[in-house]
């Protein structure tokens, strides 16, 4: 019998152009998750901390992950999971996300890895399908994997890892309001104009050649989102403001962070993720609303084991 600690990183998804087939895992911002081998074959949320969220297994995103991966799998081994959150539920940067990607990270670590990461996606979706009421995975395969993550497709899936430059760094800012992101969804329009797509794949073509050849001028041309951010910005307090302040201080670019309220920045180099993070604050201080913000780097790692110990039988 073991027990492992895991290290489930935030992510931004969609990152502008990338309506839910992009997405990137962040760094220093995170929950944990503790998972202990039993030799009752039983599955258990027994602990969280950090938010009021539900134990049974068929009403948590982990432990509908979890469930969905070990139905697949012919074990005489139980579970009992414990949860650290530090990424508020309704952030807009993978809560649900992080935990489902821990949990069936964490499963398949003491197992001795049945499942490729890759494969591990697949299960962590069905936690978010649970969040969100869609299965989709632009913030469960960055958690995963780590770094700037496509999914090319979904049916069947095909999740393409994508190049990082090294001087790139994320800011987000996270004013304290909650928008879930099955309520989000609900006011995105089910078709969308000819040209606005064209010019939305045009920007996603445009930000991963700039990724793969650390073309900033390229990236920080390519941030834009004609389709998703008219309709979710409205929901979320002086977006504008923030979006033009990040940009007046030297960042790349900006945009929604999943279905926010969080809106992130990419950067080049820390200094200017530093002064692009403390404007962007700044505009919610000033107007009298509490938010928080970060930088950091992008998370090439994803998931990462803290602790692994054997159990005394």
């Amino acid at each position: 019998m073991r027990k492992i600690t895991v290290f489930c990183p935030a992510t931004i998804a969609n990152v502008a152009c990338g309506f839910d087939i992009l997405g990137l895992a962040i760094d220093n911002i995170g929950d944990t998750m503790t998972v202990t081998m039993t030799s009752h074959k039983k599955l258990e949320i027994t602990k969280i901390t950090g938010a009021d969220l539900p134990m049974g297994i068929d009403e948590n995103v982990a432990g509908v992950a979890a469930k969905a991966m070990l139905k697949d799998l012919d074990i005489s081994c139980g579970f009992e999971i414990e949860i650290v959150k530090n990424i508020k539920p309704g952030s807009g940067i993978g809560s649900s996300a992080a935990s489902a990607a821990g949990v069936v990270y964490a499963i398949n670590e003491l197992l001795d890895r049945p499942f490729s990461l890759k494969e591990l996606v697949v299960y962590a979706m069905q936690g978010e399908k649970l969040a969100s009421g869609s299965l989709h995975a632009d913030n469960v395969a960055p958690a995963l994997m780590g770094g700037f993550v496509l999914i090319r497709s979904y049916s069947p899936i095909d999740i393409i890892s994508i190049n990082s430059p090294t001087e790139l760094y994320a800011v987000v800012v996270h004013p304290q309001v909650e928008l879930k992101t099955s309520d989000t969804r609900k006011i995105l329009k089910k078709e969308v104009l000819l040209k606005d797509s064209i010019k939305q794949n045009a920007d996603l073509a445009g930000l991963i050649s700039g990724l793969y050849t650390n073309d900033y001028e390229l990236i920080s041309r390519s941030l834009n989102d004609y389709i998703i951010e008219p309709l979710r910005s409205l929901l979320i307090p002086f977006y504008d403001k923030v979006k033009l302040t990040a940009k007046q201080n030297g960042a790349l670019g900006s945009g929604i962070s999943g279905s926010g309220p969080s809106i992130f920045a990419l950067c080049k180099g820390e200094e200017s993720a530093v002064k692009v993070k403390k404007a962007m604050l700044k505009v919610y201080i000033d107007n009298g609303l509490n938010a928080n913000a970060y930088h950091s780097k992008i998370n090439d790692n994803g998931v990462k084991t803290i602790k692994d110990e054997v159990l005394q039988s």
